[in-house]
């Protein structure tokens, strides 16, 4: 992190100097930002990079209300997000995680997944709270018909905004930390894909006008990855520990769940009750009109629906393969508790009324040989 010692220097824009120094880099650049908020001249490209842009003020009942749209500004907001989230990333790594490595004394491999589960944590917990803030404040979940009412939702709230661009910032500071965190070369095709994924649903959502939904949907797989990764760090502290796990699994299945029938209650009911039956681009309308073709509707969910499908099958396989190496295991310690018994059976002394044997000759318990009984001659 910033004004921190190091032990070692490293060559000027060296690969090595920028891996070492990513976080400082992008320090500085946050740092310069603020700093043009002060002055008058590059105070207004300041606020740029920090505040979402495309207001618009929305008459009400009670007044005017000021509510955000997308457009290529938000590139903008997001490139000044991606320096803070490396800035933070780097934060949790050195003076949380590093800390509990070096007492835990982990192998390279599990050190690897110990600072991705740690991470995750710390992310999925934030996210989280924040999501489950914003979903009740705005209503969406005491209101279950807001979630398809009234759409396309083209005005945003600032805070939906606002969570929306922190989303895409994180997930898109995840591709150089792979490089910047020296990421093995057979983890990454499986994180890329998991980037991938979640880029994929929150830009669609965001785009796509489904921000209500996708709000309920990310805080149902956050709560869920939440509690897989603190079963991977308990696991990492405690390999005898997999209680988490077992939670993680109820936890896993009840928002799979809930989120195939977010999908079908909001695309397959909801959606196709939308007034708005006639395509206007300038209201943004182009996919409220498509979701009221019921062909267009129906292949939506079933990509949905095979996407989870394929989501439970993974996770049945994973359970099923954990399941059959712990009673692999069990059994294995019984086996071996088994065959050490017999063999202290077999080692323990046999008892001798009549004494015992040395060298091939009886011995008596005083230890002299016993003598032969002479028979007299007749």
């Amino acid at each position: 992190m910033a004004f921190r010692r190091r032990a070692k220097s490293h060559p000027l824009f060296s690969q090595e100097f920028l891996i070492h120094n990513h976080a400082d880099i992008g320090f500085c650049l946050v740092l310069s930002v603020l700093i043009a908020l002060m002055f008058e001249v590059t105070a207004k490209t300041a606020f740029l990079f920090i505040l979402p842009q495309y207001n618009v003020s929305v008459p009400t009942a009670d007044g005017e209300l000021v509510q955000y749209h997308y457009g290529l500004k938000d590139l903008v907001t997001i490139l000044f997000y991606i320096f803070i989230a490396i800035v933070l990333h780097a934060v949790v790594q050195e003076y949380i995680l590093d800390k509990i490595n070096r007492r835990l004394h982990l192998s390279k491999v599990k050190h690897s997944k110990f600072n991705e589960s740690g991470q995750l944590v710390a992310f999925h917990l934030t996210s989280v709270i924040w999501c489950l803030y914003v979903v009740v404040t705005e209503g969406y979940i005491s209101n279950p018909r807001s979630l398809w009412e009234n759409y396309p939702h083209v005005y945003l709230p600032y805070q939906v905004k606002f969570f929306y661009l922190c989303q895409l910032a994180y997930w898109l500071h995840a591709l150089p930390e792979l490089y910047f965190q020296k990421v093995r070369k057979e983890e990454i095709p499986r994180q890329l894909r998991c980037i991938t994924l979640y880029l994929l649903h929150i830009t669609g959502a965001y785009l796509l006008n489904l921000t209500r939904l996708g709000l309920i949907l990310l805080l149902l797989q956050y709560l869920a990855e939440f509690f897989f990764h603190m079963a991977r760090l308990v696991y990492f502290t405690d390999e005898n520990n997999e209680k988490l796990f077992n939670v993680w699994a109820v936890v896993f299945v009840v928002t799979r769940l809930f989120t195939l029938t977010l999908y079908i209650l909001v695309i397959g009911f909801g959606l196709p009750r939308v007034e708005s039956q006639v395509l206007d681009p300038e209201r943004g309308n182009f996919f409220s009109f498509l979701f009221n073709n019921i062909l267009f509707r129906m292949s939506v969910l079933l990509l949905v629906c095979l996407f989870q499908a394929s989501v439970m099958w993974r996770f049945i396989h994973f359970q099923l393969r954990r399941w059959r190496e712990y009673w692999n295991e069990q059994s294995s310690r019984k086996r071996a508790a088994a065959a050490a018994a017999g063999t202290k059976q077999q080692t323990k002394p046999l008892k001798r009324d009549s004494g015992y044997h040395e060298n091939g000759v009886v011995k008596a318990e005083n230890g002299t040989s016993p003598r032969t009984k002479k028979l007299k001659s007749p």
